[in-house]
């Protein structure tokens, strides 16, 4: 199990004595070299948007922690110098832990939680070179257990605790294919409060996925705010009343968790360096977000 401190060197992305340039240059190198940079597939990034983050009074890189004997690599970012931390899982969408994830892990450790988003599909391959969505989704993301899911995610929290976390105080979050797995894992008792960015809520059983969030829906064990967007042609609106009505019958977290749904916006909306992006909608889901931890004991 890897410490933020074993990995402290490749943190630091300007050394004393840096220029500006050598900086640059240096956190290009680091970028490549953490494998956070924008995944291929959704190039070009929209650059006027995208929101980057600094990692100043933050600890933030990578690290890897071993489930069933595999070394799951991880970026992880927190207050440096803070234990006791409340935790976050941000899980990815369908492109991998790339710099976007990475960033609102930073995000998270600015208003003061450790927030880890573990690379889920490192056993299956790397996403970030596809340039074909189909492909990724053919060669990698279909191929992705949902129980290996679940017990990496249990990993990140070992690795969390060890490293600073306190999660008693742990809650999830995830975009896309990550918010699917937001329902998922809030139906396990391991987080407090889970936050779900238009993520997939009905699909067909399979040997790999053999239950989606409508069909654990009653049996939540925290409470899940659903963000999702009025455009989105992936996720039918009829979806998301199923899951209002299936949530409607189930336990008291269940019955405690909450939609909103934003006319005018499509998919990823919350995707600050894609064309998708809608600031007004991507601006009031995070203070929900946020608020919604703290409501929930997340804080």
């Amino acid at each position: 199990m890897t410490s933020f401190d074993d990995n402290r060197s490749e943190f630091d992305s300007l050394r004393p004595g840096d220029s500006t340039e050598q900086g640059a240059t240096r956190r290009t190198a680091l970028k490549a070299a953490l494998g956070v940079g924008y995944a291929a597939a959704v190039l070009p990034v929209a650059a006027q948007t995208a929101i980057t983050t600094p990692a100043d009074g933050l600890k933030a890189g990578p690290i890897k922690y071993t489930v069933n004997g595999f070394g799951v690599p991880a970026y992880a970012a927190a207050p440096a110098g803070k234990t006791g931390l409340p935790v976050v899982l941000v899980i990815q969408e369908i492109f991998g832990v790339h710099e976007y994830i990475a960033d609102t892990c930073r995000r998270f450790a600015e208003l003061g939680y450790l927030a880890i988003a573990p690379e889920l599909y490192a056993r299956q391959g790397d996403p970030r070179g596809y340039t074909d969505i189909p492909k990724l989704q053919a060669d990698i993301v279909t191929k992705v257990p949902d129980a290996q899911v679940m017990a990496d995610l249990d990993g990140a929290l070992v690795w969390a605790k060890a490293n600073g976390g306190d999660t008693a105080k742990a809650g999830i979050t995830g975009f896309c294919w990550g918010g699917r797995i937001v329902w998922l894992y809030a139906a396990t008792g391991k987080v407090k409060a889970g936050v779900a960015w238009y993520g997939r809520l009905v699909g067909q059983a399979s040997e790999l996925q053999p239950k989606h969030p409508v069909d654990i829906a009653a049996s939540l064990q925290a409470p899940v705010l659903g963000l999702y967007g009025g455009k989105d042609q992936g996720i039918p609106l009829d979806t998301v009343d199923k899951m209002k009505a299936a949530l409607a019958g189930g336990t008291p977290a269940a019955k405690a968790s909450s939609f909103v749904v934003y006319p005018e916006a499509g998919h990823a909306f919350h995707a600050d360096y894609r064309p998708s992006y809608l600031k007004s909608a991507a601006d009031d889901g995070w203070q929900r977000a946020t608020a919604w931890f703290k409501a929930n004991g997340v804080a």
